[in-house]
């Protein structure tokens, strides 16, 4: 007969996507996962696969807490919720210098790692897709100009966005990362 969990598999990926976040991938040994989830090494592997698997559902989690995608879609005026995602990343940024966890694993796995080399590219396709969409909504309601070609455009906001992440983990120069932003709503009008 099958033994019950005596541990709650989603409390327990969240301690894993914290660990995660705060040491990355390399740096989080399986005895330290171990003790920030406060369970056995066997129930890791029998409950998630594993510290690869585990990681690549932490991610996973991360990503579903995301509320980029429906900021960009709602209803009104395009421009102004751009600047307020813009904005937000700056202040995460200053605020939390864990950085975003899709650019750490893009900086510490994906070069080797095929698996999140891959997840990695699929959230920022989401993003671009996102802000594309986003910006054709701004150019058809007058706020972008005709001539503004919105997936050129929203490619330079993901890379943007991105590099505010790398920058904001390494030094989160508020005014470095302000005039970035400027710059890039500038582009916009």
């Amino acid at each position: 007969m099958a033994r019950s969990k005596e541990f709650d598999p989603d409390a327990v990926l969240q301690k894993a996507l914290e660990l995660f976040w705060e040491r990355g991938y390399e740096a989080t040994s399986m005895a330290d996962l171990v003790e920030r989830l406060g369970i056995a090494r066997a129930s890791i592997y029998g409950t998630f696969g594993g510290k690869h698997a585990l990681y690549l559902k932490a991610l996973e989690r991360y990503l579903e807490q995301s509320d980029v995608i429906e900021r960009l879609s709602q209803p009104g005026p395009v421009l102004p919720a751009v600047r307020a995602l813009f904005d937000a990343y700056v202040a995460e940024c200053l605020d939390d210098r864990r950085g975003c966890m899709v650019v750490n694993t893009a900086v510490e796995l994906a070069p080797r790692d095929p698996v999140m080399a891959r997840r990695v590219t699929a959230s920022w396709d989401g993003l671009e897709a996102a802000l594309t969409s986003a910006l054709i909504r701004a150019r058809a309601q007058g706020e972008l100009g005709a001539g503004k070609d919105p997936r050129a455009l929203a490619r330079l906001l993901l890379v943007l966005l991105q590099g505010i992440r790398v920058l904001g983990r390494a030094d989160p120069d508020p005014a470095r990362l302000r005039d970035a932003v400027d710059q890039a709503m500038a582009t916009l009008n």
